[in-house]
């Protein structure tokens, strides 16, 4: 008797169920198969100091992305994270360092400004109806031009009593990467456990419908926009904390990482779907795939290419996995 009568009514051959399994597992099984390849060609890559180092690298850049979720699940767009950390660091270590204000209210004052740089985003986004990729464009350019007038574009020295961010705890585990995961564990609850997050789901799946539905989406727009700002806030007084100074151009090009780690993790540009998750394993592909081609003396060069190819490998698993579930 044949195989296809031995095989039971409705099941598929092995190589499409392997193919659903990759479309429903792509990020997870992509950051698994890139860490066994940079094994095979690296003796150090699997060494514990250097999978810190990972961490570190990748921190930064998934607080960005956590933010960056909110905004693209329910389908907008934040360019200005990059900028908007700068700025928040430069905040903190001009009021710490050049008014002496105390560290406390100094890192309040940042985290204050990185909110309200997301939330003059949303506005322009909700009540002035600006295409989000303009609002944040130009977010981008207001946010670096204030950091640069704030420190008179040289960098400030950040507060030695914040210095311990960049650092380690027990001397063998860094900081950013326990800050990574508090960050992440609070994007996953957002996302999972408030109104908010449900919110923004219904909104990058149907705005109207959530509208509709009694959704202030407006008001929640200016709330997500806002979050994605107090991230990248956070994910600046990390950065400055690993330089020891806060530097006004700092950051540059930070938004387009972490907007490749939240597509690469699985979530939509088209809005209604991601998870925090996703977006940290999207944020470790592309620390795994930095730190290896380094690691393997890999041009900068064709680092770049190779990440470019990741991304649009990730996209186009995304496009795969929704015409498979239609």
């Amino acid at each position: 008797m044949s195989a296809e009568v031995l095989r039971a009514p409705g099941s598929s051959a092995p190589g499409q169920w392997f193919a659903r399994a990759v479309l429903r597992n792509g990020p997870l099984g992509g950051l698994i198969a890139l860490v066994v390849v940079m094994a095979v060609l690296s003796r150090d890559f699997l060494n514990g100091q250097n999978l810190l180092n990972v961490g570190v690298q990748a921190s930064v850049t998934a607080i960005l992305a956590f933010g960056v979720t909110f905004v693209i699940v329910s389908a907008g767009i934040d360019l200005s994270v990059g900028s908007v950390a700068a700025l928040s660091a430069t905040v903190v270590a001009w009021c710490a360092t050049k008014e002496g204000l105390p560290v406390w209210l100094s890192v309040l004052l940042g985290l204050a400004v990185g909110a309200a740089a997301g939330l003059v985003s949303g506005a322009l986004v909700a009540y002035g109806r600006l295409p989000a990729f303009i609002a944040t464009l130009a977010m981008l350019s207001v946010g670096r031009g204030l950091a640069l007038v704030i420190s008179g574009g040289s960098p400030i020295a950040f507060p030695s009593a914040l210095g311990g961010l960049g650092g380690t705890l027990g001397g063998w585990l860094p900081v950013p990467v326990l800050v990574l995961a508090a960050t992440g564990a609070l994007a996953a609850l957002v996302l999972a456990r408030t109104y908010t997050g449900r919110a923004m789901f219904a909104i990058g799946g149907n705005e109207e419908a959530a509208r509709l539905s009694g959704i202030d989406v407006r008001r929640r727009k200016l709330v997500i926009y806002a979050l994605s700002g107090l991230f990248a806030a956070v994910a600046g007084i990390v950065l400055a904390a690993r330089l020891t100074s806060a530097q006004p151009q700092a950051a540059v090009g930070y938004e387009l990482d972490a907007i490749a780690a939240v597509v690469i993790g699985g979530a939509s540009l088209s809005g209604g779907s991601g998870k925090a998750s996703g977006t940290l394993i999207g944020a470790l592909i592309l620390a795994v795939l930095r730190n290896g081609l380094n690691l393997l003396s890999v041009s900068a060069f064709w680092q770049q290419v190779a990440t470019g190819l990741v991304i649009a490998l990730a996209v186009l698993l995304d496009t795969l996995r929704r015409r498979s579930a239609r």
